[in-house]
């Protein structure tokens, strides 16, 4: 092969004057020009975080994480040394004096540090901020951050847990109201609430926040969590009401199906704590606490399953119910109830949110009856619901993701687990009872459901006129942080596809599917990581998950392959192709934050793990796992993939003892990883063929993708593998574990050509295929006209959604910079595709990837944020082949094709 020079190398120097004025930036606060922000400067830190959240309240740890970004667009832009300080007065931090911490002028490029000054105190805040200095040594501070700590302990709560004198079959949900006043100027106001089960909290009458479903599942017999709303704005001057509604969600699961959630062992009525702390502008304190002095009673809400749906009756409504003038005296007293578990933590992760709203793309009458909503839209949400009518009229508004041939809503691929009562309490259905004195407008507060469809049926004739709905898009509130733009319709609408299913899937944990089991199953989870991270700012998403898994480990090390549980999943199959989780996740953190909190946090459980998987496998093979889940129609060797995974987790044990350290474990994990490896190509290559196992796609790729193939037999395993796609017409034979697999085999070994064929490929079976059949989600089953595993919004597959920043944008981490400290540029150009632009926001700023093509000439935009350096490497189908070492800035590179 012919090399030759590139035909044109540019760089950039973007010397154009800087914003005079910068109002709002992510991570500060609101009012930072007035802490001391430069304006004008050409350099400063911005984005500043604690605990990877922007001024967060109620942060329960003792040494909380600080990060920022450099923003500097002058090439070459480097952070040379910086100094945090913080402190208790924002005034003295704004003068560079913190009473609390103080680095002193440190010459490192961190842009992560931990805390490590004073001991923090509980109930308190805490302003920070940070000095860079730049690679010319000058000086830039940031705006003033804050943080506040939360309880800190159990002991710090004043309130007790109370509920109402209802045992956990009751179906009304327990209202509890609370009236107290104040005579000074309230400074600020925070209050505090943990609940076992779910909670809506108001203030004189109005909801408190934007959350809902708060808090998050959890295993509640372990650990529950608490959440802190600052109400300052909400506190009046003399008479207030508290107003507190609990829901079931999975604490007190009345519902049937065959997960067992009704058998968890913590089930019992929902209760919760709460202290609403006031501080006064005097300096003195005042403490509204859950009492016996609180009133109870039923409401509107008349059943609620996190599962199935929400009956509400508003013939029930008691008007005015949370507000000071209400008059209680036919409500009940209330009771103690002993702490549901011993870990109280604060909810430290972004909230779930309804994020996007839709209305009816078209609505068809069925009968005078009876309207099916097209939402033009498969989603994780709720539906609000407005309707006029006779008192008692029933309104069934069923949700599912199908319809029948008559128009009708078909439920039959998402309920099939449900084991309920349909008359009673019908599946993904909420029932709205008329007052029949108003417009009565419902809207559920603890379900959520998965659906493109809604069907409304009344028990009266029901004019159209006197029915609307909307759709809620809800989902924990992340923010984004990848963009695809090709000149591909379907890698454009596979993106946002992937996305779309993502986020229904994302519940503050990761679930399979938001209809027939909201479960967190594990593999999902794992498969889906890098889409995950190359999307969406989740760091704080899964590391309440991982706790979950630590809290959900057996002293032997065992998992059960959905987290949280009430006890399903420790069967015979939770093994390593799914429940790797526990290694996999972490390290995928650290790869794309830089924080290895969360893997040390996690080292001993996955010691365990790992220790356990070797106990049980003498010769470093195991069958433990559930193979390659959903295959086209070739099923791969289950001690083969789970093996492999195996190795997967003795190598990020290895990798993470010498990160920290543990000299003797480091050497005994190595040991047993290459135990591992040999053990693998002893058994299942074939070295003179160049085949493992029985030459599946997903047995050649997952050993190619994982490193395990010998690098003297990779060439070989590569073409096979190819030849497999060839032979297949480019559409996949590959099941989750194959779909992870299969396009990064391809892409890393050569073989970019036919990688991008197969994830554009738009016949069955393939990505493409679901598309171009209309589907806005990803779907459970690459067939069609499946008969089971057929939800269609699934997440599984989803590697497809992370593979385009890996491919068309070729943007990885360094495992020895990680963070995109370093950035690898591995992009690939294929022949039927003009042009791409791929951007992730990474902890240092945006890596964007752009690239267009003339003829056999393309032009390769690159922007490295500051603080970062890059190193481009040219595909296979370039004519040169030399890597080329880029610093912070944009660069043009002109790369010429064979």
């Amino acid at each position: 092969m012919m090399h030759t020079s590139y035909t044109h190398i540019e760089k950039m120097n973007n010397n154009k004057s800087r914003m005079k004025n910068i109002l709002l930036l992510v991570g500060l606060c609101a009012s930072c020009n007035l802490y001391g922000q430069k304006k004008g400067a050409d350099f400063e830190p911005i984005a500043l975080q604690c605990e990877h959240l922007v001024n967060p309240l109620g942060i329960d740890v003792g040494q909380p994480r600080f990060t920022w970004m450099l923003k500097d667009d002058r090439q070459g832009a480097k952070q040379m040394a910086y100094q945090v300080i913080v402190g208790t007065d924002s005034l003295s931090i704004v003068n560079n004096k913190g009473n609390i911490w103080d680095t002193g002028k440190l010459m490192k490029d961190n842009i992560l540090v931990r805390y490590a000054g004073k001991d923090l105190h509980a109930l308190t805040r805490y302003f920070w901020k940070v000095t860079v200095w730049d690679k010319d040594g000058r000086p830039s501070s940031s705006g003033v951050a804050s943080f506040e700590t939360g309880m800190m302990s159990r002991f710090n709560w004043k309130g007790a847990w109370i509920s109402d004198h209802a045992n956990e079959n009751d179906k009304p949900a327990p209202y509890f109201r609370k009236k107290f006043t104040t005579k000074k100027t309230v400074k600020y106001a925070r209050a505090y609430i943990a609940a076992a089960g779910l909670y809506e909290l108001s203030l004189n009458g109005a909801k408190v926040g934007k959350n809902i479903l708060d808090p998050m599942y959890t295993r509640f017999d372990k650990r529950l969590l608490y959440v802190v709303h600052d109400v300052t704005a909400q506190i009046k001057s003399g008479n207030n009401a508290i107003g507190v509604i609990l829901g079931n969600g999975w604490y007190n699961h009345q519902s049937l199906a065959v997960w067992d959630f009704n058998n968890a062992p913590w089930r019992n009525r929902p209760t919760f704590c709460m202290d609403l702390r006031i501080v006064y502008t005097d300096g003195t304190e005042e403490t509204i606490s859950s009492e016996r002095d609180w009133k109870t009673s039923s409401g509107p809400i008349i059943f609620n399953s996190i599962y199935t749906g929400e009956h509400y009756d508003a013939r029930l409504e008691q008007k005015g119910w949370d507000e000071a003038d209400f008059d209680d005296s036919k409500w009940n007293g209330v009771r103690y109830r002993s702490a549901p578990a011993d870990l109280i933590v604060a909810q430290q992760t972004v909230p779930i949110r309804m994020v996007n709203t839709f209305t009816p793309k078209s609505v068809k009458r069925i009968d005078d009856k009876t309207y099916v909503f097209d939402l033009g839209q498969n989603m994780s949400g709720i539906t609000k619901v407005k309707a006029s009518g006779t008192a008692g009229t029933v309104l069934k508004i069923k949700h599912g993701e199908r319809l029948h041939q008559d128009g009708r809503l078909d439920q039959s691929n998402i309920d099939v687990y449900f084991r309920g009562d349909k008359e009673t309490d019908p599946f993904q259905t909420d029932i709205l009872i008329l007052s029949g004195k108003k417009q009565d407008e419902f809207m559920p507060k603890f379900n959520y459901k998965g659906f493109r469809y809604v069907e409304v049926s009344s028990s009266e004739p029901l004019e159209l006129k006197d029915l609307h709905i909307t759709s809620y898009f809800v989902h924990s509130d992340v923010a984004a942080k990848g963009e695809v733009k090709t000149s591909s319709k379907l890698v454009n609408d596979l993106w946002k596809v992937t996305n779309n299913a993502y986020l229904s899937n994302l519940m503050g944990y990761p679930t399979d599917c938001p209809q027939r089991e909201k479960n967190g199953w594990t593999g999902d989870g794992h498969l889906a990581i890098e889409t995950a991270f190359y999307n969406f700012d989740g760091i704080t998403v899964y590391e309440k998950w991982i706790a979950d898994h630590r809290d959900e480990q057996q002293p032997n090390g065992v998992l059960p392959d959905i987290i949280p549980t009430g006890g399903w999943g420790y069967g015979d199959a939770n093994g390593l192709d799914w429940t790797s989780t526990i290694a996999i996740i972490p390290w995928q953190v650290y790869m794309f934050y830089g924080d290895n909190r969360l893997l040390e946090d996690s080292y001993q459980n996955i010691k365990n793990y790992v220790d356990y998987v070797d106990r049980i496998s003498p010769e470093a093979l195991t069958t433990f796992g559930r193979g390659d889940w959903v295959p086209v129609k070739s099923t791969s060797n289950l001690e083969l993939t789970s093996s492999i995974y195996f190795y997967v987790d003795a190598t990020i044990l290895s990798a993470a003892a010498k990160m920290f350290g543990k000299q003797d474990d480091y050497e005994k994990y190595d040991r047993l990883s290459k135990k591992i490896k040999k053990a693998i190509n002893e058994k299942f290559l074939n070295i003179s063929t160049g085949i493992y196992g029985s030459g599946t796609q997903t047995e050649l790729s997952m050993a190619l993708h994982w490193d395990v193939v010998p690098e003297d037999v990779k060439t070989k395993v590569a073409f096979n593998l190819n030849k497999k796609v060839e032979e297949s017409g480019f559409h996949l034979d590959v099941g989750v574990l194959g779909a992870k697999a299969l396009l990064n085999a391809l892409k890393n070994n050569g073989y970019e050509e036919s990688a991008y064929k197969v994830a554009v490929q738009d016949s069955y079976p393939s990505w493409g295929w679901w598309v171009v059949n209309g589907a806005t989600t990803l779907l459970e089953n690459w067939d069609l006209d499946a008969k089971r595993d057929i939800s269609d919004n699934h997440m599984m597959f989803g590697e497809i959604g992370g593979w385009f920043f890996k491919s068309l944008g070729g943007i990885l981490p360094d495992p020895e910079q990680p963070g995109f400290k370093h950035i690898l540029l591995k992009p690939i150009f294929p022949k039927t595709l003009d042009h791409s632009e791929i951007t992730h926001a990474s902890p240092y700023g945006d890596i964007v990837s752009k690239w267009k093509k003339n003829k056999n000439i393309v032009t390769y935009d690159v922007t490295v944020p500051a603080n970062a350096t890059a190193t481009f490497f040219p595909p296979s189908n370039a004519k040169e082949k030399q890597s080329m070492a880029l610093e912070a800035g944009k660069h043009r590179i002109k790369v010429q094709l064979l």
